[in-house]
């Protein structure tokens, strides 16, 4: 059976040094997602940046100058590789990649033809992420972080927490207390984006 493991990074280099781990650990890019905050413009949405000619997306590469590991190059030809930005409601621009993105890309072409309106604390609870912590989640990218959601089997869950805990993941209860101290109550998807 597959569990969902989530978790939240105040640094993106730390999310996707996490997200290079799980392709060391040989966790398929298609169980990882990664989404990420675009309020600082980051990630500027073209298609490639490759002005060293290498084969290899230049953003990419230069996220990972400083890394511990300096491990994100891998990555990048995989779940990386497949970048794009969305516009999720209450949050504004994300760089989003794997199953939750298409998740989401599917909510929102729903919304527009007359579904259901999903958006991020949807697609994380009917992944088995529990509502409280969705919301959490959804406020932590909306505030500028970065979410890695991966799917594995029950068997290899530990592992992975683990794995995922080496890289400095914010404590989603402390958050959300931190939140909450503040007057959040829970993610608004009709809220204004951060600027």
């Amino acid at each position: 059976m597959k569990r969902t493991i989530t978790r939240l990074y105040d640094s993106r280099t730390d999310a996707l040094e996490a997200a290079h781990e799980l392709e060391r650990m040989g966790i398929d890019d298609d169980d990882v997602s990664i989404i990420a905050s675009n309020k600082d413009n980051w990630y500027d949405g073209k298609s490639s940046h490759d002005r060293d000619a290498d084969g290899r997306d230049d953003r990419v590469e230069g996220m990972s100058k400083g890394a511990a590991t300096g491990g994100v190059l891998g990555a990048g030809a995989g779940l990386l590789a497949g970048l794009g930005l969305l516009a999720v409601p209450g949050i504004g621009p994300v760089v989003a990649a794997g199953w939750i993105a298409t998740t989401l890309t599917g909510a929102a072409a729903g919304a527009v033809a007359g579904g259901a309106v999903g958006g991020l604390v949807a697609a994380l609870t009917d992944a088995g992420v529990p509502e409280e912590e969705a919301h959490v989640y959804s406020e932590g990218v909306r505030r500028g972080g970065t979410l890695l959601t991966v799917r594995v089997d029950d068997d290899e869950a530990p592992r992975v927490e683990a794995a995922l805990g080496r890289y400095r993941p914010t404590d989603i209860r402390t958050r959300g207390d931190e939140y909450r101290s503040a007057g959040w109550t829970r993610f608004d998807p009709n809220a204004t984006p951060p600027v």
